[in-house]
């Protein structure tokens, strides 16, 4: 009788499995700043065999959340304001390169029709009084939906991928800050000011302005940079950051 092979979709399920769950208990702080991670205890958290688990390791550690041990293994690594800001800026520099490229390339009336739609919808979620937790998700969406078309009209390969990775992290998101905003009282002003950058960037591409593009997205992915340096004043606003428990907070006078 032949061995049985085994079920690569299953093989596959449980690896994912693996991934989203060991990726929600360190975004969740369950697994500490520093701690490091045994695959067999993992095996019986998860409820997953070791190969799930030894490859999901490795991919979030590719992603940057976890540090490799010298001696074997891994620990979950902890961020300093610094390496957040640096991430951010990566993401501002290649965002800034996407609306550069689409102005340069054109993008045509459908991918300009794109835009605006999202910015129409954008427009209607901020026009409310006092927007709610629904609210400030459905602008995650559509800010996530911005960003994406934005990556669509760069019409490459190359900087999507790399724009992908650079934004792994929670916290490097675009749209990594926008819940600690609800909180903050410079809430409304900060996203009057989000969209409006985001209005300007859509109408230097229309105009072919790739320098003017590239100029706006740069400073726009800094307003990430100013929201953080708020939540981090405010507890309870940082506590709606995703990731918030791998900040490693400089210590102020």
């Amino acid at each position: 009788m032949a061995p049985r092979e085994a079920d690569p979709d299953r093989s596959l399920s449980q690896t994912v499995k693996a991934l989203l769950s060991l990726r929600d208990l360190i975004l969740s702080g369950e697994l500490a700043q520093g701690e490091r991670i045994s695959e067999l205890s993992l095996v019986d958290r998860l409820a997953v065999s070791r190969t799930p688990v030894r490859m999901a390791l490795v991919r979030l550690a590719e992603e940057g959340f976890l540090d490799p041990i010298p001696s074997g293994g891994f620990a979950v690594k902890a961020f300093s304001e610094s390496e957040i800001f640096d991430a951010i800026e990566v993401r501002g520099t290649l965002e800034g390169l996407a609306a550069r490229l689409a102005a340069e390339r054109g993008i045509g009336r459908a991918g300009l029709r794109d835009f605006d739609d999202c910015l129409a919808e954008l427009d209607a979620v901020l026009g409310k009084g006092a927007p709610d937790d629904d609210d400030f998700s459905d602008y995650v969406r559509l800010n996530a939906r911005f960003h994406a078309l934005l990556q669509e009209a760069a019409d490459s390969t190359v900087v999507q991928r790399q724009i992908e990775r650079a934004t792994a992290l929670p916290f490097a998101s675009a749209s990594g800050f926008v819940m600690a905003q609800s909180l903050l009282p410079e809430a409304r002003a900060i996203f009057a000011l989000a969209q409006d950058q985001h209005r300007c960037v859509v109408e230097a591409i229309a105009h072919r302005e790739g320098a003017r593009a590239e100029a706006l997205m740069r400073e726009h992915a800094r307003l990430a940079r100013r929201n953080l340096e708020l939540a981090l004043k405010n507890q309870a606003s940082l506590d709606r950051v995703e990731g918030a428990a791998l900040i490693r907070r400089r210590v102020r006078a």
